[in-house]
């Protein structure tokens, strides 16, 4: 990564986790995100494309394959290897942040000692 280890945002992280099972066109990508948040994350294709770019230059995703569907260029893009190590460490991040709410919350009941 050009930068070191930055935080990805939430859409970020929904379409590096779309590119997981391989490569995905932008539609794909947006459809994969909002089924893997039951709804709750709809990107807009600007933001997708502005992202892409930007996580590409990251070196995070690489555009490959272009086809040409109705008359219309379709780019798929994929994860890197770079890009699964960000993707990793984020959701680790995410697991030890929400233990540290879910623990306290179960404490929150017990008197003090």
């Amino acid at each position: 990564m050009t930068r070191r280890n930055p935080l990805l945002t939430e859409p970020q992280y929904f379409i590096l986790a779309a590119l997981m099972d391989g490569p995905l066109h932008g539609y794909g990508i947006i459809k994969a995100a909002e089924q893997a948040t039951d709804g709750r994350l709809r990107i807009a294709v600007a933001t997708l494309y502005g992202a892409l770019e930007r996580m590409e230059r990251a070196g995070l995703v690489t555009a490959g394959q272009e086809e040409i569907v109705d008359g219309r260029a379709r780019r798929y893009y994929r994860l890197t290897e770079d890009g699964t190590e960000a993707l990793r460490r984020e959701a680790l991040r995410m697991q030890q942040a929400a233990a540290v709410v879910i623990g306290r919350a179960r404490n929150a009941g017990a008197a003090p000692a």
